[in-house]
Parts: structure tokens; sequence; C-alpha cells
């Protein structure tokens, strides 16, 4: 059943990216972070009653809920890092660069969490590690007919800090339900973004988001409840160096949705790129 929720997982997380390019066209990139929080956090809390997970709450050991708080701040940088890159760039770039990190979770599940690696797993890192290559485009060309690059720091910095919060997350869900551990996290990232919008004086553009980008920030906040739940309740069952590359199969999705909604196009080396990470995930599998 994991690979089931793990192909869920990689269907959210791709619808996440569109609606949330569709939200910060003209809002702030942390601010729209802060109020899809608190959609994550109200849906997550939700599961957690609906399935009467919370009796759990007692038995979370300190342990557990240190890697449940540290796995919660990585995610909270990796957003604040991908939506401001998603506000710079355009989502077929940036969403390949994101998803480079699968490389990295993969190298550290086998150093830090002692998964095996097989042939086929390793042929799989090198094959998504071409692909992610062949998919990121340092420069762009604006409407002005300058470069702009500066959504690749950005990107990066989301790929690494996503990275930590798949081993974090495996870590921190391994002695607590997996609905229960995403709410607690959640709430993390909920204080986390809430404070930098307040430490960066942001608090005034609250009330300039427009409503139709709202609502898009706000479904895409459900997207990433969703996601999440089923990440989770992957990672709690499989590897994670087979669930993570799963999950960002998401990219099929996002680079569709990006192609019919905001008419971005692949360049054909980019077109190798994809082909290429999507035929690593899938070697995965077999390993």
């Amino acid at each position: 059943m994991w690979i089931l929720f793990a192909f869920a997982s990689a269907l959210f997380a791709g619808l996440t990216a569109i609606l949330a390019k569709c939200g910060v066209r003209r809002t702030d990139s942390t601010v729209a972070t802060a109020i899809r929080t608190v959609i994550v956090l109200a849906f997550s809390w939700g599961m957690v009653f609906l399935t009467g997970a919370q009796s759990g709450l007692r038995g979370i050991g300190g342990k557990t809920l240190l890697f449940l708080i540290l796995s919660g701040l990585a995610t909270g940088a990796s957003w604040l890092c991908y939506f401001r890159a998603l506000q710079l760039g355009d989502v077929n770039k940036v969403t390949p660069v994101d998803k480079s990190g699968t490389v990295l979770t993969i190298l550290l599940a086998f150093a830090l969490l002692r998964e095996p690696i097989s042939v086929c797993k390793a042929l799989g890192i090198l094959l998504v590690g071409a692909g992610t290559w062949l998919m990121i485009e340092k420069k762009s060309v604006t409407k002005t007919g300058t470069a702009n690059g500066l959504w690749l720091p950005y990107a990066l910095g989301s790929a690494v800090f996503a990275s930590l919060t798949a081993i974090l997350g495996k870590l921190g869900v391994s002695g607590v339900d997996s609905n229960l551990g995403t709410a607690v996290r959640t709430g993390v990232v909920l204080v986390m973004a809430w404070t930098m919008v307040f430490v960066a004086g942001k608090g005034a553009a609250l009330k300039a988001v427009p409503r139709g980008e709202l609502g898009f920030i706000c479904l895409s906040g459900l997207a990433t409840g969703a996601s999440w739940l089923c990440y989770y309740r992957a990672l709690q069952e499989g590897p994670v160096s087979v669930v993570a590359p799963i999950d960002k199969l998401s990219i099929l999705v996002t680079v569709a949705f990006s192609g019919l909604v905001f008419h971005e196009k692949l360049s054909s080396k980019a077109a190798v790129g994809l082909a290429l990470l999507t035929g690593g995930t899938l070697v995965m599998l077999r390993g």
C-alpha cells in the first residue's frame, strides 16, 4: 500500500506547484506561504481527529518530537525558498531544480538510515541526476530582455531543505501515527512561516492579497495537506530511497499543467532530461 500512497503524494504535489504559481503572481511569496500553512494545519488536524489519532499525543517521545520539530523547520525553509523561486522563475524550470533534492535524499538514506544499495538504485540515481542536470536552465530571459537567474539559488535551497525534511520526517514518524506526525510538524511550519512574515515587516501585505490569488493559495494548501498525509504514510511503511523518487514524479504533473495553464514550453534538452528523470525513478522501483 505504501507505493500507492507515494504515487498519490506525487499527484497532489504536482497540483500544488501549479496552484501555488497561480497564487503568487502579485502576492508576496512569504505571505502566501504563511496563509497556505494555515490551511494545511487545519487539514492535517482534521485528519487526526477523523482517524482518532489524537490519542497518541501523550505517547510521543522526546526523540520523536525533536525529529518532528526539525523536520518542520526544514519544511518551512524549503517552502519559503520554493515559493520565492516560483515567483521569480518559470514552473518548469524551478520544479526540476527542486526535485534534484531526490539524489541527496537517497544518498542520505543510504548513509544515515543504512538502507541497502542495489544496482538498480545506483543506476536510478545516475539517471535522475543526469535528467535533473539537463532540465536545469540557469538563465531565463525576462520581458525586458535581461537575463534573470535569481530563482536558481532559491530553488537549490528548496531542494536541500526538502531532502533534509524527508530524512528527518522518516525518523520522526517511526514511532507515531503518520497523520499525527504530519499535524505536529505542520504546527512548527506555521510558527516559522508567520514569524518570517512579521520579522520581515510584511504584515500589511496580508490585506493586499487579491481574492482570486487567495483562492489559489488555499487550494494549494489543501493539495499540500493531501500530499503530506500520503507522503508520510508511505515513509512510515516504505524505504526513503524509493518513496522520495516516486514522490518527485510530481514533476510530470507539474510540467503537463505548466504547458496547459502557463503555456511554458520544454526545450528538447529539458525533454530528454525529463525522460531520464522519469526512467531513473522507475528503475529504482525495481531495486
